[in-house]
């Protein structure tokens, strides 16, 4: 997949990215008018209450002297630098005295603060403007209403308070727009920028990480397909970096493991099959064609079907190990795990072969505490010693003058272990011994004695049922044969 943007947009994460981007962008726009609006509605109430008190202090100045002293006060304030608006006018609107030379129409007609800005034009600013644009000295001067709407044009803006006083004289104290106007410019302007940044980075992000998580789907997509090719050795990348896609890799890997696991459980067990099995059925029909060869007496014909019977039974019994051992490895089973109280499962299992160890000349001895109790399931126990007794006694047979077999009980730490011990030839070599757990692997080359292979694999699949492990290890002379079992919490 090409790592382009209309291969990117077309990824879950992208698309969620480009959603929040939206809502991003929309909150942002949100907040640009929210700011400015509040700064400005913020700027607007102190103005006006430097206008509030710039009229309390008027009001006292006309209390003094009337009239006469509030116009000197107003032309004294009106030529301070960076004054207020300030104008008197008479009761038809004609302007007596301040700094302001014209106004809006209908400004001054209503008593009360300005419902909107209106537009003004100062003293002296006309004659400015004339200047600085070259116009002619005899150019007529704009006055009235097209002096302040030409002054508007330009956005010379302001809020005022009209009084009316006793004498029906108006009075305007107003407060020019220009500076909150500037504030809220810069404060729109600010939060643009700052948020075009922002949206700008979030943009270059975005894209540059959607790309990253893209090459990792690409590579992960690779090697699925690889291993759908037939590699079942093949694993999905890990970068190390511990994020959800290693994660799940990681998982997946695990996964596949199993999978391969058992994948090579299943060819192991056909050929095994196909190899062991072959001789027992050969038999079968070995004595079945002698037994109708020539004639016989009945007597004969019997002792072929019992040694048929008896072969069949083995050959049932190796089928029942090699369905149980592949469901406990697949880990579907329904067997239930109970308390299981492992010393009177030992001694069960001692007893039942004791008569065989005496007949084969076998010492069988215990060291086994009062109880041990661990979760886990009683026959699949049972089962898997039983095999491990069974052999210990089978290959100790003749290895020395003393045949000796010895089934231990013991806590280890957090763990209970199962010690079956011989003294006789043992498995000398490492790999022989981690081969030994393996379907139908017989170690005895004549294959002289009886059995299947298939015992320590099914005793190894009871311990991975039970969380446990199945361990061989050399005995000097001898192997032990270690089955740890987790040990039972305390409740």
């Amino acid at each position: 997949m090409a790592l382009s943007l209309p291969a990117i947009m077309k990824t879950t994460a992208a698309r969620l990215s480009a959603l929040y981007f939206l809502l991003f962008a929309l909150c942002a726009v949100l907040l640009v008018f929210y700011m400015t609006s509040l700064s400005a509605s913020m700027l607007t109430g102190q103005t006006k209450d430097t206008i509030n008190d710039e009229v309390l202090g008027l009001a006292r100045a006309y209390q003094r002297g009337g009239l006469p002293v509030l116009v000197r006060v107003v032309e004294a304030r009106s030529r301070q630098p960076g004054a207020n608006l300030y104008l008197i006018a008479d009761a038809n609107g004609q302007i007596l005295t301040g700094n302001v030379q014209s106004l809006e129409p209908g400004v001054i007609e209503t008593e009360g603060w300005t419902t909107e800005p209106f537009s003004y034009q100062r003293f002296g600013e006309g004659e400015l403007e004339r200047l600085r644009s070259g116009t002619s000295d005899q150019t007529t001067p704009q006055t009235g209403e097209n002096s302040a709407q030409s002054e508007g044009e330009k956005g010379h803006n302001a809020i005022a308070l009209v009084l009316r006083l006793p004498n029906q004289m108006i009075m305007l104290v107003g407060r020019d727009l220009g500076e909150p106007e500037r504030f809220r410019a810069v404060i729109r302007r600010s939060l643009m920028l700052a948020l075009g940044m922002m949206g700008l980075g979030g943009l270059l992000i975005w894209f540059f990480v959607g790309r990253a998580a893209l090459k990792r789907i690409d590579s992960v997509s690779d090697a699925s397909r690889r291993i759908m090719g037939g590699d079942l050795s093949g694993r999905l990348p890990v970068t190390g970096a511990g994020d959800e896609f290693d994660r799940l890799s990681e998982n997946l890997n695990t996964m596949l493991a199993r999978i391969a696991t058992l994948n090579e459980g299943l060819k192991q067990v056909s050929d095994n099959i196909a190899h062991d099995l072959k001789t027992p059925l050969t038999r079968l029909r070995n004595r079945a064609e002698a037994a109708l060869a020539g004639k016989h007496k009945t007597t004969d014909y019997r002792q072929a079907l019992e040694g048929t019977i008896a072969e069949s039974d083995q050959l049932i019994k190796t089928f029942n190990a090699i369905l149980m051992i592949s469901r406990l490895e697949a880990g579907y089973s329904s067997e239930t795990t109970s308390p299981v109280d492992l010393a009177a499962t030992v001694s069960d299992v001692v007893e039942l072969y004791e008569p065989v160890a005496e007949e084969a000349g076998v010492a069988l001895e215990t060291t086994v505490p009062e109880a041990v109790t661990i979760n886990g399931n009683r026959e699949l126990i049972g089962q898997a010693l039983s095999n491990i007794v069974d052999n210990a006694i089978k290959y100790s047979t003749g290895a020395t003058e003393a045949p000796k077999v010895r089934v231990a009980l013991e806590r280890a730490g957090g763990e209970v272990k199962l010690v079956v011990s011989d003294n006789g030839h043992g498995i000398p070599d490492d790999a022989d011994r981690a081969r030994a757990t393996e379907r139908f692997v017989r170690l005895e080359k004549s294959r002289s004695q009886p059995g299947s292979g298939l015992g320590l694999s099914l005793a190894k699949a009871i311990m991975t049922f039970h969380n446990g492990r199945l361990d061989l290890l050399p005995a000097n002379p001898g192997l032990s044969v270690v089955m740890s079992f987790p040990a039972r919490e305390a409740h």
